[in-house]
């Protein structure tokens, strides 16, 4: 991973862990279940686009290198594992 991408990566993940500790307080006081969810949502939200940051930086590197090295099958297969994960 790109150093660049990694910053900006650990930075969402530590606005994630925060916000899911967040959500953890807001639980145990018994918060609106709405309020609860709203946070959820954004907590998603959060994850989808470090995943879209992650992918991208992947597709730019780890995959044109793994094509330029000869290993297309396994880039193929590791792509196509990602998409049904996704899916699902």
């Amino acid at each position: 991973m790109q150093p660049d991408l990694r910053a900006d990566v650990l930075k969402r993940m530590n606005f994630i862990e925060g916000h899911l500790a967040g959500i953890r307080r807001m639980i145990e006081a018994d918060k609106y279940c709405v309020d609860i969810l709203k946070q959820t949502y954004a907590v998603r939200r959060a994850i989808e686009k470090m995943e879209s940051l992650m992918l991208t930086g992947h597709l730019g590197t780890c995959v044109v290198e793994g094509i330029r090295d000869g290993r297309e099958d396994e880039v193929v297969a590791e792509l196509s594992e990602l998409y049904e994960m996704a899916g699902k």
